[in-house]
């Protein structure tokens, strides 16, 4: 028992030495000799002694079937812990599935609370937060039923740690304090540690360096008492990083040293370096280039430098020679950081991790762009830009993702003005006006691309727009009013900064496409106010679409509507739990929508029928239009599991975005009515990431999908308008726009944006 308590706390050295005593041979089959095997494998198995750790679980799992098979719960529980720490997470899930599994059958709460804790930690590293979210609070809500303090600690930092991974700061924060509260109530000093450093860490992202400041000093006080040197020197890191970001270098400088000298007795290489980054960044923020030149050349030339090292010592090199001078080099090597990017992006087999892959790295491709711009390079510095967004999707769509799995991302040649996009003959052959927008932290900017000639102009921070942008959604989502009768401040800013500016280089009445960044990518920019003499929204001036990138522009083409149409709709399912009722307006958009179709060239899947299997077998990528009149969720932690909501089959009634993306279309047109179509995650450089991003992903030509919570007032007629435009002949983006122009030009609340703006337009390729 003390060893399972010395197991809980990490220290697994003293584990083994308490259990090195050979047991007695008259209690050989009592529960504790099982027991006692389990947790010698658990503590080699932390230590990486993995040849001593399968003796001891065989040797568990002999006794168990032998002599006590209500046990073979706990051994499996310990087969996992052994595979998680080998890196097996295949191995790892099964085994914890299992002790889940015995724990249910023999009744055995405790033990079914570290299974659920072990199978979210597995699913974590495994990178599907929504379910290892659900695992996890599964085993917080056992361990806090029987006041098992120890595993409730623990399961509150995991859950810190999803929400971190994911981007969801504020909750990753709230998570790492209770854990850190918890681990220290339960003793698990190790923990309380790790959890008060998390805690920094999160206080580091958010920019509030004070509280960034004073938690890692905290934990390295803690780290020290433990003489825990990994932890220590990790605070350190972290507390010469908060001193550089506030400019005290001289701290900066007494931090590195310090994590330097602690290395030195048992070095990390890895770690080192990357103290030694810091160390260079420290020498070029106070003027020693030669010095921070040298560093960052053996830091790239180390084999052993992580790609995330490596690309941060060249973009480091690259403002050091720009700082002196030394154009050409810093262009190089700006070059050689977006390669070493592109190249471990490419390195990476989960869709779902590439997805949030420019998360830490779209800033060097920011730094590119101003260095460019720098240099009175305007249309330079718009290649860069674009290269950054949607890899994923482009990768995606690319002929050598089709025919092999393996297939790579052509890399940034080493020249920018070598990487060739030709914007103003996509807007020539479009007939549109692209209004391409890159925000940064200390500026942003704005390319208008029209057939005759691209403009450049400066716009503020996407701090300030981002805000801009929140308040304007809230005024659509919240605001009772009529937008254009009592006006948005913000609104009215946004419309001033984002268009107004540009407003004579798009002809009234023309075909505008955005291509939008960061928080502008969850705003409809038609429904932007125009106030004046005559007050009204930006859609009575254009005709809007939005798109990914100028690259994957560069592929659409103004195709004319099928010659011969066929529609796969799927709606109205039967309610598979009490959280997704039965729609009240699906039969009316049904009806709508399929009243535009030939009956033989339509196929419906309703009610019962209206399940995610059927959609799989129908062969989906030889239908022309596609129309989903379901419930819809949006996952903010895995955004490929966002899903359309279908009729229960077994224990699945979820078509994932996952599994669309693995079904190839062909479709013209994919229309969704359900909520948040459009997703809810934001990804740096790919955008909002949902069931829209999963049908383009697919090979949809134009999907139409909802920004936000749609209305069962407004859906089916505009879903009625749209199908009738396109059915005879208005391209979609035209349709769509004339469907809602009905809306903005009727009585009554549906003119309001809340009703109409939610349904955009995407362009595929």
């Amino acid at each position: 028992m003390r060893a399972e308590v010395l197991l809980w706390r990490g220290l697994d050295e003293k584990v083994l030495s308490l259990l090195a005593e050979s047991l007695p041979s008259r209690f050989a089959a009592t529960d504790f000799a099982t027991r006692r095997q389990a947790c010698k494998a658990i503590a080699h198995g932390h230590l990486h002694q993995f040849e001593q750790a399968q003796a001891a679980l065989a040797d568990a799992e002999q006794l168990a079937n032998t002599k006590q098979p209500q046990l073979l719960g706990e051994v499996f529980l310990a087969k996992g812990s052994v595979a998680l720490a080998r890196g097996a997470l295949g191995e790892a899930l099964s085994f914890f599935q299992v002790a889940w599994n015995q724990a249910r059958l023999y009744k055995q709460p405790f033990l079914e609370t570290n299974a659920a804790g072990s199978l979210g930690r597995t699913l974590v590293w495994l990178e599907h937060y929504d379910a290892a979210i659900d695992w996890f609070t599964n085993s917080l809500q056992l361990s806090q039923s029987l006041n098992a303090r120890a595993s409730s600690a623990k399961t509150l930092g995991n859950i810190g740690w999803s929400y971190r991974e994911m981007g969801d700061l504020e909750n990753a924060l709230s998570q790492f304090v209770q854990a850190e509260s918890a681990a220290h109530g339960a003793g698990l000093v190790v923990d309380e540690a790790r959890w008060l450093s998390s805690v920094g860490d999160v206080y580091y992202d958010l920019h509030n360096y004070s509280a960034a400041q004073i938690n890692s000093s905290e934990a390295l006080k803690l780290a020290d008492s433990l003489h825990d040197s990994d932890v220590a020197i990790y605070c350190l890191q972290n507390l010469a990083l908060i001193s550089l970001a506030r400019k005290q270098f001289d701290a900066a400088r007494k931090n590195i040293d310090d994590a330097l000298r602690r290395e030195a007795p048992a070095p990390d290489h890895t770690r080192e370096l990357y103290t030694r980054l810091i160390a260079a960044d420290l020498a070029a923020n106070t003027g020693s280039f030669a010095k921070a030149e040298t560093s960052y050349v053996e830091i790239i030339a180390d084999s052993a430098s992580p790609a995330s090292v490596r690309w941060e010592a060249q973009a480091g090199l690259a403002q050091t020679h720009a700082a002196r001078g030394k154009l050409i080099l810093a262009e190089r090597e700006f070059t050689q950081a977006i390669n070493t990017i592109s190249a471990a992006r490419d390195s990476i087999q989960h869709e779902d991790f590439r997805l949030s892959f420019l998360s830490s790295a779209i800033r060097f491709y920011d730094q590119y762009v101003n260095f460019l711009l720098s240099q009175d390079r305007p249309l330079d510095a718009l290649k860069i830009a674009d290269l950054s967004r949607a890899q994923t999707l482009e990768h995606g769509l690319s002929p050598s993702a089709n025919a092999d799995a393996g297939g790579k991302t052509p890399a940034l040649p080493k020249s920018a003005s070598a990487f060739a996009i030709h914007p103003q003959e996509t807007a020539r052959r479009l007939g549109a006006t692209l209004l391409f927008y890159q925000l940064g932290q200390e500026g942003s900017h704005l390319w208008v691309i029209s057939p005759e000639k691209i403009t450049l102009r400066t716009l503020p921070s996407a701090g300030e727009i981002e805000a801009l942008v929140g308040s304007y959604r809230r005024s659509i989502l919240e605001d009772p009013r009529d937008l254009l009768e009592s006006v948005s401040a913000s609104g009215k800013k946004l419309y001033e900064l984002l268009i107004q500016p540009v407003e004579n280089a798009i002809p009234e009445g023309s075909r505008v496409i955005v291509l939008p960044d960061g928080p502008l990518r969850s705003l409809n920019f038609e429904s932007l106010p125009v106030y004046g003499a005559n007050p009204h929204y930006w859609i009575e001036d254009a005709t809007i679409s939005v798109a990914s990138s100028l690259s994957l522009l560069s592929h659409v083409s103004n195709s004319r509507r099928p010659k011969s149409p066929n529609l796969l709709l799927f709606g109205d399912p039967d309610p598979p739990t009490n959280e997704f009722p039965r729609l009240g307006d699906a039969r009316d958009e049904i009806h709508a929508v399929q009243s535009h179709f030939d009956e033989k060239s339509t196929t419906l899947f309703l009610k019962k029928d209206a399940r995610a299997s059927l959609y799989l077998s129908s062969d989906p990528g030889k239908y022309s239009y596609l129309h989903f009149a379901t419930h819809g969720i949006a996952s903010v932690a895995k955004p490929l599991e966002s899903a359309i909501i279908l009729t229960r089959e077994g224990d699945s009634y979820k078509l994932y975005a996952r599994d669309i993306v693995q079904h190839r279309l062909n479709a013209y047109l994919v229309s969704i009515s359900a909520c948040d179509g459009s997703g809810r995650r934001n990804f740096a450089g790919e955008g909002l990431i949902g069931l829209s991003w999963a049908f383009l992903r697919a090979g949809a030509h134009n999907v139409v999908a909802g920004l936000w919570e749609t209305s069962t007032a407004s859906t089916p007629p505009i879903f009625d308008r749209l199908y009738q435009g396109v059915t005879h002949g208005e391209d979609p983006a035209t349709a769509l726009r004339n469907a809602k122009l009905a809306l903005v030009h009727a009585k009554g609340a549906s003119r309001r944006p809340f009703y109409w703006a939610p349904f955009q337009l995407y362009v595929g390729s």
